[in-house]
């Protein structure tokens, strides 16, 4: 699973990678090198504006979304926390993702995520867990594959109100390989930017072409590096929790 990652970049960096028109200029999120499940993070979509939905008219957005997808069915926002990940092999069937695989599709920007390996203290001799960060060699931005979803909170009363909606995402996770596959079984799928306004596309629904689509981040080209257990907490945040552990 991918259960923590770093998005530091702004939206000013983050537009133009992503060939975004216009920078969110109300809507700020502060860098995050402990992004846990229910934040909120940035995430690049297409989607139609209000009102034209039937023209066949779509934008592409830089946005705010809360990480942990809330299915449209589901009764209770809480179900979010628990399905911040969806696997490869099953998202275009499980029932809370195939709609939006088919539909609602996303790119999360990241700078990297962390994985836990269960080792043995050699002061202690007891078990623990041991945190990585896993990230492209050449420190690029990583576009790992998501999927975003709406929910209606039934306490609000009219549609119009911003209130009534809640965007949720989550992220696609494969099979680990390569730095990543050394310390965790499952990692985080990605795209390259060639690849983006395929993904992205509304209109493009067939799951073997998108999910062919998918690759792994950095092209496998990632670095493990081992990192304090302040990342744990997810009260800390900072720069310092991508320093390299030492003995």
């Amino acid at each position: 699973m991918c259960g923590r990652y770093a998005s530091t970049r702004s939206p000013q960096e983050l537009a133009p990678l992503f060939q975004v028109p216009d920078v969110p200029a109300k809507e700020t999120l502060a860098p995050n090198w402990n992004v846990a499940p229910t934040n909120d993070v940035w995430a690049v979509l297409e989607r139609s504006p209000r009102g034209e939905e039937d023209t066949g008219t779509v934008q592409r957005e830089l946005r705010p979304l809360r990480w942990g997808l809330v299915p449209s069915w589901a009764k209770d926002v809480k179900i979010g926390a628990r399905m911040i990940n969806a696997r490869v092999e099953t998202v275009h069937e499980k029932p809370a993702y195939h709609r939006a695989f088919t539909r609602r599709r996303c790119l999360l920007p990241a700078d990297g995520f962390y994985e836990w390996e269960q080792i043995k203290d050699p002061a202690t001799g007891k078990a623990r867990k041991q945190p990585y960060f896993i990230h492209p060699k050449d420190e690029q931005v990583m576009a790992l594959a998501g999927l975003y979803e709406y929910w209606r909170d039934p306490a609000v009363k009219q549609d119009d109100d911003p209130a009534a909606w809640l965007m949720t995402c989550t992220i696609i996770t494969t099979e680990a390989t390569d730095a990543a596959g050394r310390v965790h079984p499952r990692m985080p799928l990605a795209l390259t930017p060639d690849h983006y306004a395929d993904w992205l596309a509304p209109g493009h629904q067939d799951p073997d072409e998108l999910r062919a689509l998918l690759g792994q981040p950095a092209e496998g080209h990632l670095h493990a590096r081992p990192v304090s257990t302040a990342v744990n907490n997810v009260r800390n945040n900072g720069p310092h929790l991508l320093d390299e552990l030492t003995a």
